[in-house]
């Protein structure tokens, strides 16, 4: 009789499958309300959603999301990533994104893990001598999705333990999120995260301006300026920034003040005119029709349609 054992690709595969379930129902126990449920462990936050629903505008920081239900789809530029419960999505610089729930019930709701990563913790594992890094770092893209190992999901599985022993959390609650971001680094789209945070590598130089963007979007864009930041060449700049986020530097910015201008509507009652003048925009005529070009509708239809479906801007 042939056995899993016998054939080691299924034996992989059913050990994550199991781990996929177990960590399923430690989210569904615990996140309760739609959306994000913030826990007692820094950084970690819990999802589910219900129901399905239209693009919204969302602010991706550093961090790994591990999907173990439903199907979710995120654009960046004009590259999509589709998440379904088999998945993670780890994002290593800041990036403006279309967020959009695909599959979800109340039944069978998008449940998911969600873990901002920190790069200082990120810098001193890969210094430690007993690293091995699976392949070579090389340019970096600012998202990129993998499998989820049985590895991983077990150590996101006592991550959650912990908050059934707050009493733990200070002590174990770093040791269990070190082994997250070791399991991460050593898969396949870990190769991103570690030039990212390797200090003096060309895509870490890179991630300094995209960094500086996203602070500063409603400064004036100088591309030279950007180009002296990551001591590149401007045309080498304009390549590599566009491999790392999938746009240009202008696209970048006109994104994160559309996103932006787009919160302040929703979150703050701002009207059009002052929100784009807010984010760095000279003309509310252009704002309105980048705005329009970019969400579908007219800047005030748009946020009347967030506010009655009860959206906003989150940053995940």
């Amino acid at each position: 009789m042939t056995t899993a054992a016998d054939r080691p690709g299924e034996g992989l595969e059913s050990n994550a499958e199991a781990g996929r379930v177990e960590l399923m129902a430690k989210i569904d126990r615990r996140a309760l309300g739609e959306g994000d449920s913030q826990t007692e462990i820094a950084g970690l936050r819990l999802y589910r959603r219900s129901v399905s629903a239209s693009c919204v505008s969302a602010a991706y920081e550093p961090s790994l999301v591990v999907s173990v239900q439903g199907e979710k789809e995120i654009t960046v530029g004009k590259t999509v990533y589709v998440m379904d419960g088999s998945n993670f999505l780890l994002t290593s610089v800041d990036l403006p994104v279309m967020s959009k729930v695909m599959k979800a019930t109340k039944e069978k709701p998008i449940l998911a893990l969600v873990l901002r990563l920190e790069m200082p913790m990120v810098r001193e594992i890969l210094s430690q001598q007993e690293f091995h890094a699976l392949g070579e770092s090389r340019a970096a893209r600012g998202m990129a999705i993998g499998t989820s190992s049985a590895e991983l999901l077990d150590a996101c599985c006592r991550m959650v333990d912990l908050l059934d022993a707050p009493q733990d959390i200070p002590f174990l609650g770093p040791l269990v999120q070190r082994e997250v971001i070791y399991r991460l680094l050593t898969s396949p789209q870990g190769r991103n995260l570690r030039a990212i945070a390797t200090l003096g590598e060309q895509s870490q130089r890179l991630s300094k301006t995209v960094e500086w963007l996203r602070q500063n979007y409603a400064k004036p864009l100088r591309v030279e300026e950007l180009a002296e930041m990551a001591r590149m060449g401007v045309s080498t700049l304009h390549h590599q920034f566009r491999s790392l986020t999938a746009m240009s530097p202008l696209q970048y910015q006109k994104q994160v003040r559309l996103h932006v201008a787009r919160e302040r509507m929703v979150n703050e009652g701002m009207d059009a005119a002052s929100a784009a003048f807010e984010v760095g925009y000279e003309s509310a005529s252009q704002f309105s029709r980048e705005y329009r070009r970019f969400f579908g509708m007219p800047p005030m239809r748009d946020v009347k349609e967030r506010l009655v479906g009860g959206a906003e801007m989150v940053r995940e």
